[in-house]
């Protein structure tokens, strides 16, 4: 049975070049063949990558962490600002009592941890070195499956190993550690490897598409890395905050099907929504007269029919903000206005469970 594994974000997006043989490209020798020149294309795709590399390769690291419950382990990120911020997976540096980073010429820095997501798998630490270099994010949106795909990392300590292949598909999900859903996740058939986590993904313009985060086991050619704009988005508010604000309305539940003529009666606009089980004392939806076994089927205007749905609506601007929440109480409609809370981090919803259980 497959199963996915992990592996042990300032200013205007630049732009994406959109092909590989685009005359404004902005990789310098590479030269355009003639049509229907394989030797001349294969050439050129060599030069491509090795451009790629000579220019990338410098904000590429390889990261050591010591963490005191699962031991030393590592994984890779890449430089994105000059005064030493470093990009990389939140599951390569979560917990980490010490960390230290090794650049592309050998030199070596022990890391601060500024901040990590595990929501989004990402992190963020940095380094006091002088003569560094940093990588450019890309827009992510303007992403075209087939183009070429350069992924470079350490992968089981290997530096600064280089693969190359194609964008295979957008727009992927999966689940992070915390169980959240990652939308927007690319797939690719660079090889990733264990210590791959955290390095850049790059387009033939030497640009960041991509933060490689999972493979498929036992698959071949299916890996997964998380977009650059979600990256820029993530990293930015990380080291300005040190994490990502998200809002919370105190429930538990899951996802059910709605009788048929239910949604008829009531002209809703799936037929699925989120059962409560679970409504956590004192919280928004308490205090919004939400109960268990209620069905929630819309949150400001938008149709909920699964957890991530509710999920997805939930983020920083709805802090304390007033929201119509519509739900199911057997087969009555109700409405409710809900105020939503700051989630607490994912280590103290962590540690409640833990009480709670005991």
């Amino acid at each position: 049975m497959s199963r996915i594994i992990p592996f042990p974000e300032r200013g205007r997006y630049a732009r994406l070049v959109p092909t590989l043989f685009d005359e404004s490209a902005r990789v310098p020798g590479v030269v355009r063949p003639e049509p229907n020149d394989d030797a001349n294309l294969l050439d050129v795709y060599s030069q491509t990558v090795a451009a790629v590399v000579n220019r990338v390769a410098p904000s590429v690291v390889n990261i050591r962490v010591q963490n005191a419950q699962r031991g030393a382990g590592g994984g890779s990120g890449f430089i994105i600002a000059r005064d030493g911020f470093i990009l990389t997976n939140s599951h390569v540096v979560h917990g980490a009592q010490e960390l230290e980073v090794t650049l592309h010429d050998g030199r070596v820095y022990p890391a601060e941890l500024i901040g990590t997501d595990p929501e989004t798998d990402l992190g963020v630490v940095r380094i006091d070195a002088p003569d560094i270099q940093h990588a450019r994010l890309a827009d992510s949106s303007a992403i075209r499956v087939g183009q070429i795909a350069i992924a470079v990392g350490s992968p089981y300590g290997f530096q600064q190993t280089v693969t190359a292949g194609i964008v295979s598909a957008l727009g992927r999900s999966m689940r992070s550690e915390s169980g959240r859903l990652m939308d927007e996740i690319i797939q690719t058939d660079a090889a990733l490897n264990p210590g791959n986590s955290g390095g850049p993904l790059l387009n033939s313009a030497g640009e960041v598409i991509g933060v490689n985060t999972a493979v498929i086991l036992p698959a071949q050619g299916i890996c997964f890395a998380i977009a650059s704009n979600t990256a820029h988005f993530v990293a930015g508010w990380l080291i300005k905050e040190g994490r990502i604000r998200r809002s919370s309305i105190g429930i538990g539940g899951q996802n059910v099907p709605l009788h048929p003529r239910v949604v008829r009666f009531h002209k809703l606009g799936a037929d699925r929504g989120v059962l409560v089980l679970e409504v956590e004392p004192g919280s928004p939806a308490d205090l919004a007269g939400v109960k268990e076994n209620d069905t929630i089927v819309g949150f400001k205007g938008q149709v909920i029919a699964t957890i991530d749905d509710l999920q997805k609506q939930l983020v920083a601007a709805e802090i304390g903000v007033p929201s119509p929440i519509m739900f199911l109480r057997g087969i009555e409609k109700r409405f409710a206005m809900v105020v939503p809370r700051e989630l607490p981090p994912l280590h103290l919803r962590q540690k409640n469970l833990t009480r709670k259980g005991q």
